[in-house]
């Protein structure tokens, strides 16, 4: 069930989402730009949004871990243990991306998701049923924003919508860690 404040905000979401629109949004991190993480014309819109070349890789986000088995063909169920360890919200590089847009995924078919906890999010991602692409809302090489305050006026023009949600919290959200796990079951942290 959505929290009723939250209904305005996942409705809009939606509607936006499904025409192929970049929404600015809350994360269980920092603010991030998101779209339909299966339609590559928005993941498009979001490269040219950042000024960012398409050669480096976004986030995605999904609200269980059953929508990993989806979208990845041989997931290493470690991971999963690993994630339950772990306080920081935590980014894993999976091999073997399926049914995700093929511009959001790296040449090595690789591709960056995140399983969130944060409430607003997961909801939204379960009303949209599909992954929600999430990547920092800031035009690239510039500092990735901590709040809402701090994100610049062309990336607010530059989307369909923006979430009322927590507008007015001023704490300050850092970026989630990433990890990439090996098939030898080794990990190497890529980003703390």
């Amino acid at each position: 069930m959505t929290e009723p404040y939250f209904q305005p905000d996942i409705k809009q979401c939606i509607e936006t989402l499904v025409d192929g629109g970049l929404i600015l949004y809350p994360t269980d991190t920092v603010w991030g730009i998101g779209c339909d993480a299966t339609n590559s014309m928005a993941v498009k819109k979001i490269f040219d949004l950042k000024k960012r070349s398409d050669s480096k890789s976004l986030i995605v986000l999904v609200a269980e871990e059953r929508d990993i088995m989806r979208y990845i063909t041989r997931p290493d169920l470690h991971v999963f243990n690993y994630l339950q360890t772990v306080q920081k919200p935590t980014t894993v590089v999976y091999d073997g991306a399926v049914g995700l847009a093929d511009n959001l995924t790296q040449a090595d078919d690789s591709v960056a998701i995140r399983i969130v906890k944060e409430l607003f999010c997961k909801q939204l991602i379960k009303h949209f049923r599909k992954p929600i692409v999430s990547t920092s809302a800031n035009i690239s090489n510039e500092p990735t924003p901590q709040s809402f305050d701090e994100i610049s006026e062309e990336i607010k023009k530059g989307v369909d919508y923006i979430v009322n949600y927590r507008r007015e919290d001023k704490t300050k959200h850092l970026p989630s860690s990433i990890v990439k796990f090996h098939k030898d079951g080794t990990m190497t942290m890529l980003r703390s």
